[in-house]
C-alpha cells in the first residue's frame, strides 16, 4: 500500500508531492478519501427505525446532504405511463386514456390508503414501485390475453368455417355421386364385354404359341445337327491351322528386302530354287522354255525367270498371306507332293542354309501341302453342313413366318390388354370416386350431426370473443390495477374502488366490459373450481385472492389470520411435494436452497413484519445466466434457478405493518374472511352435523362437477384444436372426423352426467337452505358483535373460537328443530 502510495506521489504535481515518509503518505491518502469518496446510504423515512438511527448517528444530520425523495409528481407519473406505453397496440386515443387511468390509479390508490388508515388502523403504501407494477404488469397481461382470446377466437370462426364447408359441400356430393353411378355402370360393361374379347383371343394365341413351339423345336433339332458337323469339320481344321499359322508367322518375320535379295541372286542355289518353283505352281505361273545348260541341245523348263517376276511384286507377300488355301487346284498340289514333299532336299532345315528368306517361304510351301490333305477330309463334311444349313434356313424361315404370325395375335392380345386395363382402371377409379363421395357425405352427416349442435353456442363464443378483445384494454388495466394496488385492501374497499375505476374508464371511453370483474377478465372456471376443492372459500373476495396470485409479477405475501390461505395453498400443492419452512427453522435456507434448484413450491410460514435479507435476491427474482443455466444467488450461494418454483408466504398477524421497502418486494394479499365466507363455512358445519349423508354426497358432486367441467373443457379444446389443425377438406381427414366424432359422443355422456349431477346438486342446495338461517344468523351475530365494539370483526374475535362455540351449540341441542331459533 506504501509503496502503491508512493508511486502516486512520485505522479503528482511537484507542489503536492510530500516527504515519502508513512505519515505524509496517509494524510494524502485521507485527501484523496475526502476529495474524491463517495458514500450514499438509503433509507426508508417510514418507521421508528429512521429515527433511531438520527438518534445514534448525529453525523448522518450533521455531515450528509439530506435529499428527501417525495412521491412522483403528476408530470414524473404522465412521462412514466407515455415511455412505457408508446409501444403497446392501440389507438391514440385509447393510450391517452389508459395513461390518465394510470395516473388515477396511482393517486387515487393513495387517498384510498388514507382513508384505509383513519378508517380501520392499517397501513398501505403506495409507491413508484407500484405504478411500474401496473404499467408492467398491464402490458404483460395484455399481449397475453389479446393473444388467448384471438386464438380462441380464430378457433370457434375455424370450427364454423369447417362445419359451413360441411354443409355446403353436401348437396354437390350428391349430385356428384348421382352422375357417376350410371358412368361406373357403363364402365363395368365395358370391362365385361373387353374380357370375353381377351378370353378369345387367348385361345387362339395359345393355339399358335403351340404350332410355333413345335416348329421351334424341330428348328432347333437341325440347328444342333448343323453345329455338330461345324464343330467336327473346325476339329479336323483345327490340326493343320497350327502349321498353317507357323508358316504364316515365317512369313511375316519376311521384309521386303529379303525378297530382294533373293530376287538379286544370278546363281541362286539349287535348294532356293526348288522352293521357289514350288510357290510358282502353287500360283499356276508356267516356266519359261530354256535351252539345256547340260549341251544336250533341248530346252528345258525353267522357273527362275518367273519366280524373279512374281518376286518383284509389291504385294508378293500379301498375295501369299491372301492365297486360296481352300480351293488349291488337284494338278498342282499332286505335282507339290510327288516332285518337292518327297524331295529330301526340301526341307526348310535345309533350306535355310541356302537362304532364311527360302526357308519361310518352304514352311509356307509344306503348310499349303498339310491343310489340303486336312481340307480333302474336311470337303465331305462342308457338303453335309451347307446342306444342313439350308434345311435349316428353310425350316427358320417357316419359323419366322409363324413367329411374326405369333408376333402378331401377341400385339393385338396386349393392346386389347391395355385398353382392358385402362377400361378397369377407370372403372376402379369411378368405384373409388363413388366410395370417397359415399364416405364424405358419411362423414359430413356425422359432422353436421355431431356438431351441428355446438354452431349456434360457437358463433355466439366467437362474436362474445371479438366483444371481449376490443374490451380487453380496459378490462386488462382495470385488471392490472385491482392486482398492483388493491391486494392489501378487504372486500368493501376493494369493491368500491374497482367500481370508482370502471366508471372513470366509462368516462374517458375506453373500451371496457359492462359487467368487469377480476374473475371475468383473468379467472378460468376450471382453476377457480379445482381452487374452491382445495379449500379456497368461494366468495368473490377469495377467488379474486387466487386469481392475483396467478398474475401477479412478485411472490404473494398473504396476510392469513385465520388460516385460509394456509390450508388452501397446502392442498392445492400438496401434489407437487410442497416444502412448508418458517424462518425459525435452522435448515431454512438450506430447504429453500434445494427447492428452488429442483422447481418445488415452498410455503414460507408465521412471518413476522419484517423478512430475512437473505430472501430479498429471491423475492426481487434476481436471476442471471452462467454456464448456460438460469441461476440465484442466495447468500453466499449460487444455485440453478428451476422455471417452475413457486414461493407463498402467509403471516397469521391481525394487522401487520409492512414498510414500504418490504411492500414493494411482494404482492400483499389480505385473506380477511367474508360474511359470505362464514356463512358457507358454518352452513356446511350445521349440514354435516345433521345430515352427514348430504355434506358428503354435496363434496362427491363438486369433485365430480369440477372433473366434467375440466374434461368438457379438454375436448371442447381438442374439437377446436383438430378442426384448426386439420388441412384442406376436412371431409377427406376420415382420422381426423372418427377423433370428433368420438369426443362428441364421449362430450355428450359427459354432458348428460353433469346435467344429472346438476340436478342433484340443486336438490341437495335446497335441503341444505333448509339450515341456511341458522348459519346466516350465525354470521350475522359475528360480525355484528364486532360492529358494535366498532373494531374489524375478522381479528378481534377468533373465528376458531366462534365456530367452536358454534359447534358445541349444535351438539347440545336435544333437536333439530330448535337449531334456526338457537
Amino acid at each position: 500500500m506504501c509503496e502503491r502510495m508512493r508511486v502516486l506521489d512520485r505522479q503528482r504535481d511537484r507542489d503536492k508531492q510530500t516527504d515519502g515518509s508513512p505519515l505524509s503518505l496517509f494524510n494524502m491518502f485521507i485527501e484523496r478519501c475526502r476529495t474524491q469518496l463517495h458514500v450514499v446510504l438509503a433509507m426508508s423515512p417510514i418507521g421508528d427505525a429512521f429515527r433511531n438511527r438520527l438518534r445514534r448517528f448525529p453525523a448522518l444530520i450533521n455531515c450528509c446532504t439530506i435529499n428527501w425523495f417525495q412521491t412522483w409528481p403528476e408530470d414524473a407519473l404522465q412521462a412514466v405511463a407515455c415511455r412505457f406505453l408508446e409501444d403497446v397496440e392501440m389507438t391514440d386515443e385509447s393510450r391517452e386514456g389508459c395513461i390518465n387511468m394510470c395516473k388515477s390509479f396511482h393517486t387515487s390508490t393513495i387517498e384510498l390508503s388514507h382513508r384505509f388508515m383513519n378508517e380501520l388502523q392499517r397501513y398501505n403504501y403506495v409507491t413508484p414501485t407500484s405504478y411500474l407494477e401496473l404499467i408492467n404488469t398491464f402490458k404483460a397481461l395484455l399481449n397475453t390475453k389479446r393473444a388467448e382470446v384471438m386464438k380462441m377466437k380464430r378457433r370457434y370462426e375455424v370450427g364454423l368455417e369447417k362445419l359451413e364447408s360441411a354443409a355446403d359441400q353436401v348437396a354437390s356430393m350428391q349430385v356428384e355421386l348421382e352422375a357417376l353411378q350410371p358412368q361406373l355402370l357403363v364402365a363395368s360393361k365395358e370391362v365385361d364385354e373387353m374380357m370375353v374379347v381377351i378370353e378369345h383371343e387367348s385361345v387362339e394365341v395359345a393355339e399358335t404359341e403351340k404350332v410355333v413351339k413345335v416348329d421351334e423345336a424341330v428348328a432347333n433339332e437341325q440347328a444342333m445337327a448343323a453345329k455338330a458337323i461345324k464343330d467336327e469339320c473346325d476339329a479336323d481344321l483345327e490340326e493343320a491351322m497350327p502349321i498353317l499359322e507357323s508358316a504364316l508367322s515365317a512369313l511375316n518375320t519376311l521384309t521386303n528386302q529379303d525378297i530382294t535379295v533373293v530376287k538379286s541372286m544370278k546363281s541362286p542355289p539349287l535348294a532356293v530354287k526348288l522352293v521357289m518353283e514350288a510357290i510358282c505352281i502353287l500360283k499356276g505361273i508356267k516356266p519359261d522354255r530354256v535351252p539345256d545348260p547340260s549341251g544336250s541341245g533341248k530346252k528345258v523348263e525353267d522357273f527362275w525367270g518367273p519366280a524373279k517376276k512374281i518376286l518383284g511384286e509389291m504385294k508378293f507377300l500379301q498375295s501369299l498371306h491372301e492365297y486360296d488355301k481352300d480351293n488349291i487346284p488337284p494338278s498342282y498340289i499332286a505335282i507339290i507332293r510327288n516332285k518337292y514333299i518327297t524331295n529330301p532336299d526340301f526341307v526348310p532345315e535345309k533350306i535355310r542354309t541356302a537362304s532364311t528368306a527360302a526357308e519361310g517361304l518352304c514352311k509356307w510351301v509344306c503348310a499349303m501341302d498339310k491343310y489340303e490333305k486336312v481340307a480333302k477330309t474336311v470337303a465331305p463334311k462342308k457338303e453335309k453342313l451347307a446342306q444342313a444349313e439350308g434345311e435349316l434356313l428353310v425350316a427358320m424361315t417357316g419359323l419366322q413366318k409363324k413367329q411374326a404370325a405369333l408376333k402378331e395375335v401377341q400385339d393385338k392380345l396386349a393392346k386389347l390388354q391395355e385398353t382392358f386395363e385402362a377400361n378397369k382402371n377407370k372403372k376402379v377409379e369411378l368405384e373409388n370416386q363413388v366410395d370417397l363421395c359415399s364416405k364424405k357425405l358419411e362423414r359430413a352427416e356425422q359432422l353436421i350431426g355431431g356438431l351441428g349442435g355446438e354452431k349456434s353456442r360457437w358463433s355466439e363464443m366467437a362474436f362474445n370473443l371479438g366483444e371481449l378483445y376490443n374490451n380487453l384494454t380496459g378490462d386488462i388495466l382495470i385488471s392490472a390495477g385491482i392486482v398492483a394496488y388493491l391486494g392489501a385492501f378487504t372486500s368493501s374497499y376493494r369493491q368500491d374502488q374497482t367500481e370508482e375505476w370502471m366508471d372513470l374508464c366509462k368516462s374517458r371511453e375506453i373500451p371496457c366490459s359492462p359487467n368487469m370483474s377480476l374473475m371475468n377478465s383473468l379467472g378460468d372456471p376450471v382453476k377457480i373450481r379445482a381452487w374452491t376443492i382445495a379449500g379456497l372459500p368461494s366468495d368473490s373476495f377469495s377467488i379474486d385472492n387466487g386469481i392475483m396470485i396467478l398474475n401477479a409479477r412478485r411472490w404473494p405475501l398473504m396476510i392469513d389470520p385465520q388460516g385460509q390461505a394456509n390450508k388452501w395453498v397446502k392442498n392445492m400443492e400438496k401434489a407437487n411435494s410442497l416444502h412448508i419452512i418458517k424462518l425459525s427453522d435452522g435448515d431454512f435456507v438450506r430447504t429453500l436452497e434445494n427447492c428452488i434448484q429442483f422447481g418445488n413450491p415452498v410455503l414460507l410460514e408465521n412471518v413476522g413484519e419484517e423478512l430475512d435479507p437473505i430472501l430479498e435476491p429471491l423475492l426481487l427474482r434476481q436471476t442471471f445466466k452462467q454456464g448456460g443455466a438460469m441461476c440465484i444467488r442466495l447468500g453466499d450461494s449460487t444455485i440453478e434457478y428451476a422455471p417452475d418454483f413457486r414461493f407463498y408466504i402467509t403471516t397469521k398477524l391481525r394487522n401487520p405493518h409492512y414498510l414500504p421497502e418490504t411492500s414493494v418486494k411482494v404482492t400483499l394479499l389480505n385473506f380477511m374472511i367474508t360474511p359470505e365466507g362464514i356463512q358457507d363455512q358454518l352452513l356446511g358445519i350445521v349440514v354435516a352435523r345433521e345430515r352427514p349423508d348430504l355434506e358428503e354426497e354435496k363434496q362427491a358432486l363438486i369433485l365430480q362437477g369440477a372433473e366434467n367441467k375440466r374434461q368438457l373443457k379438454e375436448i371442447e379444446d381438442k374439437i377446436l384444436e383438430v378442426l384448426s389443425s386439420s388441412e384442406g377438406n376436412i371431409l377427406e381427414d376420415e382420422t381426423a372426423v372418427k377423433i370428433l366424432s368420438c369426443s362428441k359422443v364421449l362430450a355428450n355422456e359427459i354432458s348428460e352426467k353433469q346435467a344429472v349431477a346438476e340436478v342433484t346438486e340443486r336438490m341437495i342446495d335446497e335441503t341444505r337452505m333448509g339450515y341456511t338461517p341458522i348459519a346466516m344468523h350465525s354470521a350475522i351475530l359475528f360480525f355484528s358483535i364486532a360492529d358494535l365494539a366498532n373494531i374489524e370483526p375478522m381479528y378481534q374475535y377468533s373465528l376458531t373460537w366462534f365456530i367452536n362455540l358454534f359447534i358445541s351449540s349444535i351438539d347440545n341441542s336435544e333437536k333439530s328443530e330448535d337449531l334456526e331459533q338457537r
